[in-house]
């Protein structure tokens, strides 16, 4: 009696300071539930003693050792672009890549944070009002979630970045693809505040790393939502202050695990079981 041999899949993560993420263990569960041999692998560039210079040597060497794809994060987002022989529609308007697929000699990036940051909202706060919004953040999550905002219909995006330039060009990038005056840099916070019906983080201001609020906390006020990008930990200062006035809000553990979902999926050919992949993120625990 012959054995039908397991498909296979080699793939990984390309970054800084990565040894905590939880990406891995969730693509080689869901592999093993789809009855395959996956193996998720963690390129980190501070273990190897790299930088982004790296990425040309590193993708050779992922393609001679079979890799079916990469998923990329800070600080090689923007950087592995000139390497690709092809982007994604969505890749290429913003300028960002977080899931490269190796296929026959080449190398196609692909961004599946703003559709993992899209579907978590949809999610998470599916009648929450879009009128005005303000973002803050434009770094490369910033770029897919503001993409985001405004494909779940935000009429108004105001973005705040430390870099004022940064801000500048995802708005102005916003208003070449969804019209004039959808997006905006902004330059008042607590008026911007004062007439939102939301607001989205991009920063790493909340993570463990860099503990503290992205505003001060007497802009917030009850009838706000407020979402969060970041999920180590899953409940920032942010959001803990956020839900003690009443405000409505969406932790970053589901982008964390949308944007795996669809990596999962131009890997491998195989739409996962995204219900799953959430429980299993979650049962990881708070972070």
């Amino acid at each position: 009696m012959t054995q039908t041999a397991q498909p296979s899949f080699l793939v990984g993560l390309i970054g800084k300071g990565i040894q905590a993420s939880r990406t891995p263990a969730m693509h080689e569960r869901e592999g093993s539930e789809q009855g395959l041999r996956y193996v998720y692998k963690l390129i980190d560039l501070d273990r190897l003693g790299l930088g982004p210079d790296a990425l040309p040597e590193l993708l050779t060497a992922a393609e001679r050792m079979g890799y079916a794809g990469l998923n990329v994060t800070f600080p090689c987002k923007q950087a592995i672009i000139p390497f690709l022989h092809e982007l994604s529609p969505d890749a290429r308007d913003l300028g960002a890549v977080n899931t490269v697929v190796l296929k026959d000699g080449r190398r196609i990036g692909h961004n599946t944070d703003w559709w993992g940051y899209a579907e978590s909202f949809r999610r998470g706060l599916p009648d929450a009002p879009m009128g005005r919004v303000v973002q803050m953040g434009a770094g490369g999550a910033g770029a897919a979630v503001a993409h985001a905002a405004l494909t779940l219909g935000v009429e108004r995006l105001t973005v705040f970045d430390v870099e004022p330039s940064r801000a500048e060009t995802v708005a102005a990038g916003l208003c070449a693809r969804f019209g004039a005056g959808r997006a905006v840099a902004g330059t008042d916070l607590a008026a911007a505040m004062a007439e939102a019906d939301g607001l989205i983080n991009t920063t790493p201001v909340g993570m463990a790393k860099f503990p503290g609020m992205p505003l001060p906390v007497e802009l917030l006020r009850p009838d706000l939502w407020v979402s969060e990008v970041i999920y180590f930990p899953l409940e920032t200062e942010l959001l803990r202050a956020a839900r003690a006035l009443g405000c409505r809000t969406v932790s970053g553990g589901g982008m964390a695990v949308f944007q795996a979902v669809e990596a999962f999926r131009l890997f491998t050919g195989i739409t996962p079981d995204a219900a799953r992949m959430q429980r299993h993120f979650a049962s990881m625990g708070e972070g």
